[in-house]
């Protein structure tokens, strides 16, 4: 069976510049792609076969579906319609990323349903035909093709590649709450809009601002979000809502303070799910 692996992301800057005519939002990003952290990392699988069929299985997949609105299938329908041919297989999603959690899960199992076909059926689509499909599917599955640290405009699938800034000492932590990206959105007008302002120059080698305009939205859909954010302040850390929640980021001066807040977090709220990077 080939197999690809599926990173998370954390968004490191998510600037909200206002509300399009179409309803969705101009936004600018900074993504970074979070390799090498398996228990934030899903794993798709797939062999040829008779039919097309989907099983999804681990940690993070209880509730999901493996019908027709997976991000998964729609990505090989879109691969199926390119290649004007059917392309029957059998397709295995190990799930480790919470869904839910602003770590675009579903986003990078779709990205890697694409890669993946593409190369199981030998269909030589170019890398930006493949992000023109995945600009169909959603806004962060492009980001994905690229991998490393992502600029995202529009939406967020207009994508371009900077370079890497090494990420601080980091927790990403879950709290098993689950937020739903459009009700953040539409809370925006009830919060007010932040200020818009776009990404300053930054200078090579040197950090985005620690920043994500949704913050204010999440909390105001779902208020124990805030208990997450107090735990990690307390604990010395800077905290910053990955996309529109529930799971937070916070960096940390040092490996050894992150460490430290890591082994804190674990004894007072062992159901929360906590990674370091």
């Amino acid at each position: 069976m080939s197999a690809v692996l599926c990173p998370a992301k954390l968004n490191r800057f998510l600037a909200v510049l206002g509300r399009r005519a179409d309803g969705f939002h101009d936004l600018e990003l900074v993504t970074t792609v979070l390799e090498g952290v398996p228990d934030l990392t899903d794993r798709l699988g797939a062999e040829p076969a008779t039919d097309l069929t989907l099983t999804i299985t681990g940690p993070a997949g209880e509730g999901l579906v493996a019908d027709e609105s997976n991000l998964v299938l729609k990505a090989w329908r879109l691969l199926e319609e390119a290649a004007k041919r059917p392309l029957p297989a059998a397709l295995r999603l190990e799930k480790h990323i919470p869904h839910g959690a602003g770590l675009g899960g579903g986003s990078s199992d779709a990205a890697g349903a694409l890669r993946l076909g593409n190369r199981l059926f030998d269909l030589g689509l170019e890398d930006q035909a493949l992000l023109r499909l995945a600009a169909r599917l959603g806004s962060d599955v492009p980001l994905f093709l690229l991998g490393g640290t992502v600029l995202g405009l529009g939406r967020g699938e207009r994508v371009f590649p900077l370079r890497p800034v090494p990420l601080e000492p980091i927790l990403l932590v879950h709290p098993g709450l689950h937020v739903g990206t459009p009700s953040v959105y539409r809370a925006l007008h009830y919060v007010g809009y932040p200020f818009p302002e776009a990404l300053p120059a930054q200078p090579e080698g040197v950090a985005p601002p620690w920043r994500n305009d949704l913050t204010g939205a999440a909390l105001w859909v779902c208020p124990p979000l805030a208990e997450v954010r107090d735990a990690l302040r307390d604990t010395g850390g800077e905290p910053l809502l990955c996309g529109s929640g529930s799971c937070w980021a916070a960096r940390y001066a040092t490996g050894a303070t992150r460490d430290e807040a890591a082994a804190s977090l674990h004894s007072s709220h062992p159901t929360w799910l906590i990674c370091k990077v």
